[in-house]
């Protein structure tokens, strides 16, 4: 991949960078001119279920034919490409970039995962000055993902995002994003925390939703909705931010297990209220207008 250097390496008063942006913002354009529709999965607060959520929205319009494209954002902690069953391995560099790794149902990824080696963690540079570093190359990374990446003709690429409304900001500098889903729990700090990143990802995107995970478990006796929490955040969240709820997700142990193991639970045979509400959340975005067409000589 193209690398963005860091200004001790280009020296002072150097041009360097600006041009490297410059170029690097005409491939991102051109990548994403066959891409009909970009959507990012965040959430102001980890632990939410976020990846979770992304790798199997990515899974099952994979499974509905649809061509799908996952990018792993989250460059410090990445488990995207683990999640769809990519396998770790080298990967092909063509003559237009970096191809992304094959995964489960026809999804193409592309994760930090597989450039670092598993019990290696990511470092942004000397501990002296790491945090000095580390917004400008994250941010780096996201660029040579998006325009470095040979994606091809997709109808979705779908980004996975870091938890922090920082990191919301950064993408929505991008100007890519079509669509955003902010996932949140019903806890109230979770639902707290995601309700502050709702006036960007109106920056970063025309169409924003919330995506409410482990909103219930379903009684294995009766079949019957058991709450997990005592108040109703989501409808708050939803009511004083003006953000629509597209997807209640109820609590399962085997979305979890299932899709750590690289076979996501929307791909599972056996009959379950979580695999139905993430089929149901995909086949209500198939269901918006596409805002971005496809030229006719890349399809």
């Amino acid at each position: 991949m193209r690398r963005i250097r860091t200004y001790a390496e280009v020296g002072t008063g150097s041009d360097d960078v600006p041009l490297q942006v410059e170029a690097q913002e005409r491939r991102l354009r051109e990548r994403l001119a066959v891409v009909r529709r970009v959507v990012v999965v965040a959430s102001g607060k980890g632990g939410v279920g976020k990846s979770a959520i992304a790798a199997n929205l990515a899974a099952a319009l994979g499974a509905l034919g649809q061509r799908v494209g996952a990018l792993d954002a989250d460059v410090g902690g990445p488990c995207l490409a683990r999640m769809l069953g990519a396998r770790r391995g080298p990967l092909v560099v063509a003559r237009d970039g970096v191809l992304p790794a094959p995964a489960i149902a026809g999804v193409s990824v592309m994760s930090s995962d597989l450039l670092v080696d598993a019990d290696v963690a990511v470092r942004w540079g000397p501990a002296s000055t790491e945090h000095l570093w580390q917004s400008l190359l994250e941010t780096g990374m996201l660029r040579e993902f998006l325009s470095d990446v040979t994606w091809g003709p997709l109808d979705w690429l779908i980004v996975d995002l870091a938890p922090g409304a920082d990191k919301l900001a950064r993408l929505a500098g991008l100007r890519v994003a079509d669509f955003v889903l902010l996932v949140t729990t019903p806890s109230a700090a979770a639902t707290s925390i995601v309700a502050r990143s709702a006036g960007i990802a109106r920056e970063a995107a025309p169409a924003v939703g919330i995506v409410a995970n482990m909103t219930h478990q379903v009684c294995r006796s009766c079949g019957a909705p058991q709450p997990l929490y005592v108040d109703d955040t989501i409808a708050t969240l939803a009511h004083e931010s003006g953000i629509p709820v597209l997807a209640g997700i109820p609590f399962d142990p085997r979305l979890a297990t299932r899709t750590d193991a690289g076979a996501p639970i929307v791909l599972d045979d056996e009959p379950s209220a979580a695999r139905d509400a993430l089929r149901a959340l995909a086949q209500r975005l198939l269901a918006v207008p596409m805002r971005r067409t496809v030229t006719p000589d890349a399809t």
